[in-house]
């Protein structure tokens, strides 16, 4: 089978001088920085540049005269153990050398008010220090549409909450999550804890574009506004009706669902309003990236994977982030064949050789693949460029040799 190589052209506008940026918007707050221990959020997601951004926020505080430190800030991820949390951390490239300052991982908590569906929470290590500054990319939420979705909000109400809190925000349905976020939040900021904000944009390459520090005060009012900014650089799927969509790989570097539903067009919550573009008929997911550290969160929104996918998931810890959000559609095994060539073989065979799509993943859409037959309608399309060369697919020892 032949393929078309696809150039999107995606929203590029890095930033050049990131460090300086981020020294920037941090004087323009005119902070009054405690002059003792302060704690820097950290989640698990796979943001562009995070160790700089991280490292020049606790060069920074500690030009202040605080003593900044490292909170591992990721609900139940890896593990619900501050072991696995910061273990993660230190995958990402953040241990304690290359920072210059002090992890502190723990999974206790102190209870700071109730809401409609539980307890809110707070790390101890955040509770303790004499502020919070609130690290996190602001983006589209994979469960639900609001003025607020992941971002600084999320990060203080399931990150800082860790697995106690993130169960409190889960509980509620996921048609309640905006208004949830918003008064659990609130308590968070009653809290005078949370001593500012450092919100992360990043355009359609996965790079920083935007970086805007927010006073604590400011951060619910200002975050509607960071959505929708990121709205321009969101990357899509260049066409919305699709047959088969076959997804290189998965993971949580990626997306907190594996795979993001804004880009499938599926969210997989049974009894929930979900989205209706783009319309996919066979999702095909093909590997669990490493990063991922064995959470496969998100699986179960594919229709096939490969044998490879499956030997890759860490079921405990899957199950542990999937059971937290309640979402457990999400953890569902889907059918499993031997490798990718047997895997495309047994979906063309059954529901054809025309409009295919293959994609590295769901957050990294410049380049793709298509079926010869989506050429004319891929070349209507102003942000794509096609080579007008197509592509033979080939497999070797089962794997494809698509170049991305």
């Amino acid at each position: 089978m032949k393929l078309l190589s696809v150039r999107q052209k995606l929203v590029s506008q890095p930033l050049a001088d990131i460090a300086g940026e981020v020294r920037r918007q941090l004087d323009a707050l005119n902070l009054e920085v405690p002059q003792g221990p302060v704690a820097i959020t950290v989640g698990s997601r796979g943001i562009s540049q995070i160790p700089l951004i991280i490292k020049t926020t606790g060069d920074w505080l500690r030009q202040q005269g605080a003593n900044p430190f490292i909170v591992p800030s990721m609900g139940s991820h890896n593990g619900a153990t501050a072991e696995g949390q910061q273990q993660m951390v230190e995958s990402l490239g953040m241990g304690e050398s290359e920072m210059g300052m002090p992890i502190r991982s723990s999974m206790q908590c102190v209870k700071l008010a109730s809401v409609e569906t539980g307890d809110v929470w707070m790390d101890r290590h955040c509770y303790e220090a004499e502020g919070v500054l609130v690290v996190n990319r602001v983006k589209l939420h994979t469960c639900f549409s609001g003025p607020v979705q992941s971002g600084l909000t999320k990060m203080m109400v399931v990150g800082m909450g860790k697995i106690r809190s993130a169960q409190t925000f889960h509980s509620s349905p996921s048609a309640q999550m905006k208004s949830m976020l918003l008064e659990m939040g609130q308590v968070l900021l009653d809290s005078g804890k949370i001593l500012a904000g450092l919100a992360i944009l990043e355009d359609g390459f996965d790079e920083t574009t935007e970086l805007h520090g927010v006073r604590s005060s400011e951060i619910l009012a200002r975050e509607p506004e960071l959505i929708q900014r990121h709205h321009k650089f969101f990357p899509r799927l260049p066409i919305e009706e699709l047959n088969v969509l076959m997804v290189d790989s998965i993971g949580k570097t990626y997306s907190g669902t594996g795979m993001d539903t804004n880009v499938i067009g599926y969210r997989g919550i049974r009894g929930y309003e979900d989205l209706d573009r783009p319309n996919i008929n066979i999702i095909a997911a093909l590997s669990l990236v490493e990063a991922s550290k064995g959470n496969a969160i998100g699986v179960g929104l594919a229709d096939f994977i490969t044998r490879r996918l499956r030997d890759a998931i860490d079921e405990e810890k899957t199950f542990l982030n999937v059971y937290t959000t309640g979402d457990m559609e999400r953890a569902k095994i889907p059918a499993t064949l031997a490798d990718e060539e047997t895997l495309f073989e047994k979906i063309t065979a059954r529901y054809g050789q025309e409009r295919i799509m293959w994609i590295p993943n769901t957050l990294h859409l410049e380049h793709l693949y298509v079926s010869e037959d989506l050429g004319k309608e891929i070349e209507a399309n102003p942000l794509c460029k096609v080579d007008p060369k197509p592509v033979e697919l080939t497999f070797k020892d089962g794997r494809h040799q698509l170049d991305f």
